[in-house]
C-alpha cells in the first residue's frame, strides 16, 4: 500500500488547502463589485437628467429671484433695488384681486371635488353593474387637458352657443344661464369646470383605497347592528385618512398653479373677476413688460408651492414612522 501523497496535481497540500480556503474570499469579492456596479449604473444613467432638472429649477429661480430684487422692465437690468417690487405687487389691484380669486376657488374647488370625489367612490364601492364602464366615464375628464375642458365649457356656458341658446330655441326664451359673462358668477363657471375636472381623480384614488379595507372590519361593524353610512362614516374613511390628505394636497397644487383652464374659459375676465396669480405673472412678464414685479408674484407662487411641500414631506415621514413602529411591533 502507498503512503498518501503530500500532493495534489504539482502543488504540495498545504498550498492546495490554502487555494480553496481563499476561493469564497474572491468570490465575494466579485459578488460585491458586482452589486456595487449594478447600483452605479442607474445613477449613472439618471444623471445627466439630474444634472439638467437642477439647473433648471435652481438655477432658474435664483435668477428669478434676483430679478425680483432688480428694477427690471422690459429687459432684465442687473442692480439691486430692494423690495420694491414686492412693495409695489401688493398695492397692485389685479394682484391683490387674483389672490382673494384663488383663495374663493381653492376652497370651493378642493371641497366639491373631494366630496364628489368621495360619493362616486363610495357609490363605486358597492359593486354596482357596469362599475368599469361608469369608473371610465368619470375618470375621462383628467385625461383631457385644462385647455380642452376650459373650451368645452366655455361652449356650454357661454350664452350664445351653449345651454341658454339650446334652451331658448326650444321656446323658454326667459331662460338664463350666462355665468362667464357677469362679474359676479364668472368665478363659480371656472369652479363648476374645474370640480369636473378632478372629481374623477378623486373618486379613482378614494376608491383605490376603500378596495384595500380590511372585511373583516366592515362584518364586524354590520354584527353590532352599524349601518354601511355610519361604517363608513366612523370606520371606513377614518382608516383610508393618508389617501385623503394626500389627494388633498395635490388638488391644492393644481389650485395654486391655475393658468390654462381660466385662460381658455374666461381669459380673465370679464375685466378681472376671474383673475389668478398665474395669469397675472403671465401678464406681467410677457405683456406688461415688468420683468421685477412679474418675477416677484412668481416668488410669492414658489413660496405657496413649498408650503404645500411641507405637509408632504410631514406625511410620508409619520407613515414611514408608522409602518416601522407596525413593524417592530
Amino acid at each position: 500500500m502507498q503512503a498518501p501523497s503530500s500532493f495534489i496535481g504539482t502543488k504540495p497540500l498545504g498550498q492546495a488547502m490554502q487555494s480553496v480556503a481563499q476561493m469564497p474570499e474572491f468570490r465575494t469579492r466579485s459578488v460585491s463589485r458586482a452589486a456595487r456596479m449594478a447600483q452605479l449604473v442607474p445613477t449613472l444613467v439618471l444623471l445627466p437628467t439630474l444634472i439638467t432638472t437642477g439647473i433648471y429649477i435652481f438655477v432658474f429661480v435664483c435668477w428669478n429671484i434676483y430679478l425680483s430684487l432688480s428694477s427690471s422692465t422690459l429687459l432684465p437690468v442687473y442692480d439691486f433695488a430692494g423690495f420694491d417690487a414686492y412693495t409695489r405687487l401688493w398695492r397692485n389691484p389685479r394682484w391683490t384681486t387674483g389672490v382673494n380669486n384663488l383663495a374663493i376657488f381653492g376652497a370651493l374647488y378642493i371641497v366639491l371635488s373631494l366630496l364628489v370625489g368621495v360619493v362616486l367612490a363610495v357609490l363605486m364601492d358597492q359593486r354596482i353593474k357596469g362599475e368599469n364602464f361608469l369608473r371610465s366615464i368619470f375618470l375621462y375628464p383628467i385625461a383631457i387637458s385644462f385647455v380642452v375642458t376650459g373650451t368645452t365649457w366655455q361652449w356650454i356656458l357661454n350664452p350664445s352657443t351653449g345651454l341658454e341658446k339650446f334652451f331658448h330655441d326650444l321656446g323658454w326664451t326667459s331662460f338664463e344661464f350666462s355665468l362667464i359673462t357677469s362679474r359676479e358668477t364668472a368665478l363659480y363657471a371656472v369652479v363648476i369646470a374645474a370640480v369636473w375636472h378632478a372629481s374623477g381623480f378623486v373618486m379613482v384614488m378614494v376608491l383605490a383605497a376603500l378596495r384595500g379595507v380590511d372585511h373583516d372590519v366592515v362584518k364586524a361593524g354590520r354584527i353590532d347592528g352599524a349601518g354601511m353610512f355610519k361604517i363608513y362614516r366612523r370606520i371606513i374613511l377614518p382608516s383610508i385618512w393618508p389617501v385623503i390628505i394626500s389627494v388633498l394636497i395635490i388638488l391644492l397644487q393644481f389650485a395654486i398653479k391655475t393658468f390654462d383652464l381660466v385662460l381658455a374659459l374666461t381669459h380673465g375676465g370679464p375685466g378681472i373677476s376671474t383673475t389668478f396669480p398665474a395669469i397675472f405673472v403671465y401678464d406681467r412678464l410677457f405683456a406688461a413688460g415688468e420683468l421685477a414685479q412679474g418675477a416677484a408674484a412668481a416668488v410669492w407662487l414658489l413660496i405657496g408651492l413649498t408650503v404645500v411641500l411641507l405637509p408632504v414631506i410631514a406625511l410620508g415621514w409619520v407613515l414611514r414612522k408608522q409602518k416601522n413602529g407596525g413593524g417592530h411591533a
